[in-house]
């Protein structure tokens, strides 16, 4: 006769992985049973486009604005690719260019990095939050 109390959920054979490029978390799946300890990314587009220097500088922004402002002080990740695509850059109609907007996915992408890194803290309405699962704007915080 089977047993009539509950058993508690199994946990997986595995920790998570967090992605190299992205930051977000890479749960453990069957098919990768072999592979787990080389997986390094959480997809194929991540596996395309590793960090380089712009991902570096856009880290390094985040937490030289996060220094300049203070401990208990936040900042949106545009403040840091408003920084790194340069205020100064201007069209021909001269008006500011929004070059800056092509950089908010790299920009939380290096946010979630740092967070990995256990540097800073990704914030929604004041309150700390998965960088794998935030969704809408956030703010970052020096931990």
């Amino acid at each position: 006769m089977p047993d009539k109390k509950h058993k508690p959920d199994r946990t997986t054979p595995h920790k998570d992985k967090l992605c190299k490029t992205c930051g977000r978390t890479i749960s453990w799946r069957k098919k990768w049973e072999r592979d787990w300890d080389v997986i390094a990314f959480c997809s194929d587009a991540c596996r395309g486009r590793k960090p380089g220097e712009l991902d570096a500088e856009l880290e390094a922004t985040i937490l030289a604005l996060l220094a300049e402002r203070g401990r208990d002080k936040t900042i949106c990740p545009s403040e840091a690719a408003r920084a790194v695509a340069g205020r100064a850059q201007r069209g021909p109609d001269k008006q500011p260019t929004r070059a800056w907007e092509s950089l908010m996915e790299p920009a939380r992408e290096a946010a979630r990095r740092l967070v990995a890194a256990g540097k800073i803290l990704i914030t929604q309405q004041g309150h700390p939050v998965d960088p794998s699962t935030a969704k809408g704007p956030i703010r970052l915080k020096l931990r």
